[in-house]
């Protein structure tokens, strides 16, 4: 593999001087880590992914830190752990006796939403370091931070953030993909008038639940399996492909593809339970591969040679990536590397990650949320508890490389592989 990366840094140096160029950010929701052609699925059909895939540097063992939406969204768009950027749960505690819609209508319930956006606001996001280069920027989908625009540094955006028009995840940016995507044509064709360069965010609620894909689609699958929700959300997975395939062809179409780096993952897993319309219990919002691991693919036409590596990265690279890529440097606090950088590759000892309560305990203290850390080196993945939220779990150990699915815990009988990891976590983030 390193020969790989080798043949991509001589094509990166030998090529001739590029502009900075535009940036597509593809973010799928709530989708398996093998549930894509390309990954080897038996069934699911994802042709425009696998056609991106095939044209990309392909880390098959990618990871997000964290195992659900929002906090995993946030790590993406700063390049920051959870812990840093504060953005560590879904929604803040559940006032006393509420949940549901009357929580959400709770005065104090809304007024700790209103404040976990501004403390998201403290770090700084790609499109707003981006500005100072001419870049202009959407946000399409899912976004939890309040207005796209004001909080997040896009120059337009689908959300608004309006808490009393269903400002909780996206709002209006929901029906991007299921709707079509009329708001990335009319910005793909501005910015070529404009002659400005620019990053998109497209994140739609897909394969995300309501699984209500397209009866055409439906019918494909109903055949290939006895549980009617593994067929909806098979289907969903190609529906969502579709969409993929929609705004590759629009970059195509305007002639933009070349000057584009497309960046593809999705933002944490899911194993469909086949017996009701929900996810199983060591998927999304779990401290497993099944919750946390997803493909990464990157696509910058005569730029980035096409290859298939297998060395583990993450998203917290994603910024440093894309900063680098238009020849900026990360900031001081991003902790990941740059994907096209083969030595900073080579050289990084492990991953780390975190998972946390949906609703937060405390929304200005993430250890008071912690649930797990996590740790990935070479083959090895340990997973420790927090006592104050998991007082009654114990550390797990696996060999990830052969055993994937996580289901033989070595913790009892490799001692000094525990003690080494258990050194690494606490040398990340002690979370005292």
């Amino acid at each position: 593999m390193p020969r790989l990366l080798s043949a991509l840094v001589a094509l990166l140096a030998a090529g001739p001087a590029a502009a900075a160029p535009n940036v597509v950010l593809i973010v799928g929701d709530d989708q398996g880590w093998r549930d894509y052609g390309f990954m080897g699925h038996a069934h699911i059909r994802t042709p425009h992914l696998d056609k991106l895939a095939k044209e990309s540097l392909r880390f098959d063992r990618g990871y997000v830190p964290s195992s659900l939406c929002r906090a995993s969204l946030a790590t993406m768009i700063t390049g920051l752990y959870p812990h840093q950027h504060l953005v560590t749960s879904n929604d803040p505690p559940l006032p006393a006796g509420l949940t549901g819609a009357a929580a959400n209508r709770d005065p104090g319930f809304l007024a700790q939403r209103a404040e976990m956006v501004r403390l998201f606001e403290r770090s700084p996001t790609l499109p707003r370091l981006l500005a100072p280069g001419g870049y202009v920027s959407l946000q399409t989908g899912k976004w939890w931070e309040g207005n796209a625009c004001r909080c997040g540094g896009f120059t337009e955006g689908m959300t608004l953030g309006d808490p009393d028009k269903g400002g909780r995840h996206g709002d209006a940016g929901l029906t991007i993909g299921r709707q079509g995507l009329a708001p990335v044509r009319d910005f793909f064709a501005g910015a070529k008038k404009d002659g400005k360069p620019f990053f998109v965010w497209y994140a739609p609620m897909m394969p995300h639940s309501p699984h209500n894909p397209p009866d055409r689609l439906l019918a494909k699958y109903k055949d290939k399996t006895p549980s009617l929700h593994v067929a909806r959300y098979w289907a969903m997975c190609e529906w969502f492909d579709e969409t993929v395939g929609e705004l590759l062809a629009e970059l195509d179409a305007t002639g933009l593809a070349r000057d584009t780096l497309v960046i593809y993952l999705h933002d944490n897993g899911w194993l469909q339970d086949p017996d009701s319309p929900n996810y199983l219990p060591r998927s999304k919002r779990s401290q497993y591969d099944g919750g946390l691991r997803t493909p990464v693919l990157l696509r910058w036409p005569g730029r980035i040679a096409p290859a298939v590596n297998d060395l583990p990265v993450s998203s917290i690279d994603l910024a440093p990536t894309v900063l680098a890529a238009v020849g900026l440097r990360p900031t001081a606090d991003m902790r990941g590397v740059n994907l096209l950088d083969p030595d900073a590759l080579r050289r990084r000892p492990a991953l780390f990650g975190e998972v946390f309560e949906h609703n937060a305990v405390d929304i200005r203290r993430p250890p008071a949320n912690l649930q797990y850390r996590w740790v990935l080196a070479g083959g090895w993945k340990l997973i420790l508890p927090h006592a104050a939220r998991v007082p009654n779990a114990r550390p797990e150990l696996y060999r990830v490389d052969r055993d994937p699915d996580e289901h033989e815990n070595l913790a009892a009988a490799e001692p000094a592989k525990l003690a080494e990891l258990t050194k690494r976590l606490d040398g990340w983030w002690a979370a005292e």
